[in-house]
């Protein structure tokens, strides 16, 4: 069993170097079969959730490898048009195959992500967006049927979900005609989708707007492209710094796309100072309590930065409110902040931070990615050693937690443990 250990209170100073976006490599990896043809994609990490979306490339028949961060797709000869139910159970977004599948193929089997069957859930918006662009679609035994040829509509969201935009708009591509996509999400990643159907040959407009515009039926080419840093794992890190204190340099991401974050951070009492392509954060000995954080659609306040921004202002003076508009779980981590001395109330979507002198170290476990992350960034600030386990959903969504943690000055480690 692999485990963090972290001795907290030391102010961290070093430089770290952003990895590649986790939500724009899935989608852009999906994106891979449009095309015929080879393509390349740079700045990819190492994690599990790129790990399983590779192996559901190969079972369909995708030649795949992987050295350093570049890895390279060759999709000439699919074979398959099914996604056995072990595969899909990896990752939720795995979802995010049917509309390549659809279009490339015209075809697509899977289950619902996680074995369940369908009900009142969020992939219905997926379905329902497929089925205006002409797919049919039944479902039995907990598997789903697509196919059809697929035409150009008008696709009205009911809500800006990011995985039914990109779904919508890796199916549109094939549609003959014109596909206009409204109220879609306008998440940055969903701009670097875009960027990388560009690069691909597709006519793909709007991006980063609520409006997208796709004009299908082109032939597709091959194509290399460079996936954009990941905004949430710069946000775990200045959170990180916020936590423990001192200095930190992040490297190579877009300070713009995260302005609601920094904003936060600077109003608790750091300073905050960017450059076009990095961001420095320095940390005063003790932060302050700030005004109501609520999670919202991009450009708002980032659901996925809330656990790890909620872990650096425990220790504040004064309280935070928060109010998580996106998720009715998103408070898992709040328990294992309390083991570490933590004063954190909850009452539905609203979780009140109240700060304390100080944290201690304790040991804690992981049960979900960014909380994951936050215990992490917790126990930075506190008070002598934590054990931190549940390892698993953390290597999901972060390629070297611990040594970038390391990079920025942390004591911490990864160790197996029996």
């Amino acid at each position: 069993m692999s485990v963090f250990t972290i001795e907290g209170c030391h102010p961290l100073s070093g430089s770290v170097a952003i990895q590649g976006a986790k939500n724009s490599v899935l989608p852009i990896l999906c994106a891979t079969l449009l095309s015929p043809e080879t393509c390349v994609i740079h700045n990819c990490p190492r994690l599990t959730d790129v790990e399983h979306t590779l192996d559901i490339l190969r079972h369909l028949g995708c030649q795949v490898t992987w050295e350093g961060d570049t890895v390279t797709v060759g999709p000439s000869k699919l074979t398959c048009c099914s996604i056995p139910d072990t595969l899909m159970r990896e990752m939720r977004s795995s979802v995010i195959f049917l509309g390549a599948m659809l279009a490339r193929l015209g075809q697509a089997e899977l289950s619902y992500p996680g074995g369940c069957e369908l009900g009142p859930r969020p992939i219905d918006l997926h379905l329902s967006a497929l089925q205006s662009l002409g797919a049919e679609v039944r479902e039995a035994g907990g598997r789903l049927f697509c196919a059809g040829r697929l035409t150009g509509a008008d696709i009205a969201l009911s809500l800006p979900s990011v995985g039914c935009t990109e779904n919508a708009m890796l199916s549109a591509v094939a549609a003959e005609g014109v596909t206009t996509i409204t109220n879609a999400a306008r998440e940055p990643e969903i701009v670097d989708l875009q960027n990388f159907l560009l690069t691909l040959g597709a006519d793909v407009r709007g991006a980063g707007s609520s409006v997208i515009t796709i004009r299908g039926g082109k032939t597709l080419h091959g194509g290399e492209y460079t996936v954009m840093a990941d905004r949430i794992v710069a946000c775990t890190y200045l959170s990180a710094v916020a936590s423990a204190g001192g200095e930190g340099n992040l490297r190579g991401v877009d300070w713009r796309l995260l302005s609601t974050v920094t904003s936060v951070l600077t109003e608790a009492g750091c300073r905050v100072e960017s450059t076009p392509d990095t961001i420095s954060i320095i940390a005063p000995r003790r932060l302050r309590g700030v005004r109501p954080i609520r999670t919202a659609p991009y450009p708002g306040f980032p659901t996925d930065a809330q656990a790890v921004v909620m872990a650096a202002l425990c220790k504040t003076d004064g309280a935070t409110v928060f109010v998580e508009n996106m998720f009715d779980s998103r408070y898992r981590h709040v328990d294992e902040l309390k083991r570490m001395g933590a004063d954190i109330r909850t009452d539905g979507r609203v979780a009140v931070v109240y700060g304390v002198p100080r944290l201690y170290g304790a040991k804690v476990r992981s049960t979900d990615l960014r909380g994951g992350a936050a215990l992490a960034v917790a126990a930075l600030g506190a008070e002598g050693e934590s054990t931190l386990t549940g390892l698993g959903h953390i290597d999901r969504g972060y390629a070297d937690l611990a040594g970038d943690l390391a990079a920025l000055g942390a004591k911490i480690v990864r160790k197996e443990e029996k």
